[in-house]
């Protein structure tokens, strides 16, 4: 690997984990500006917000530590399908482009994060002839 690929994948690693880190505290503990522009504002139901921030600490986590590939692919299947529902959530909604930013943000950075990571964290298909 490149040391410009390995750069890539940690800077992006690092802020994922970061925006996902943050977001996730911020829907367990049921933040009043969460609620309302969660719950309320696009409809969904209040335990949601408890549901999705624990998978997305779970989430980083299995990005972070070595090892465990499928759990890894796992984690970015959640954070991609978690961004992509958030983006079509506010864009349903007619929300403005400032709203779906941080998803897409997020969105961008799981991306990059899975296309970029070294062949150490990706999932071997040994079993596929």
């Amino acid at each position: 690997m490149k040391k410009r690929d390995k750069i890539i994948y940690w800077v992006a690693t690092l802020w994922l984990a970061l925006g996902m880190t943050s977001t996730g505290i911020v829907q367990l503990i049921g933040m009043q500006d969460e609620i309302d522009r969660t719950v309320d504002h696009l409809g969904f139901p209040v335990y949601f917000l408890t549901i999705i921030g624990i998978w997305k600490l779970l989430g980083v986590i299995a990005i972070l530590v070595p090892k465990f590939s499928l759990i890894k692919e796992w984690a970015y299947a959640g954070f991609f399908f978690n961004m992509t529902g958030a983006l079509y959530a506010h864009v349903a909604m007619g929300d403005p482009f400032s709203e779906m930013f941080p998803a897409l943000l997020l969105l961008a950075l799981t991306i990059v994060s899975w296309y970029f990571r070294p062949e150490s964290r990706k999932l071997s298909l040994n079993f596929v002839k």
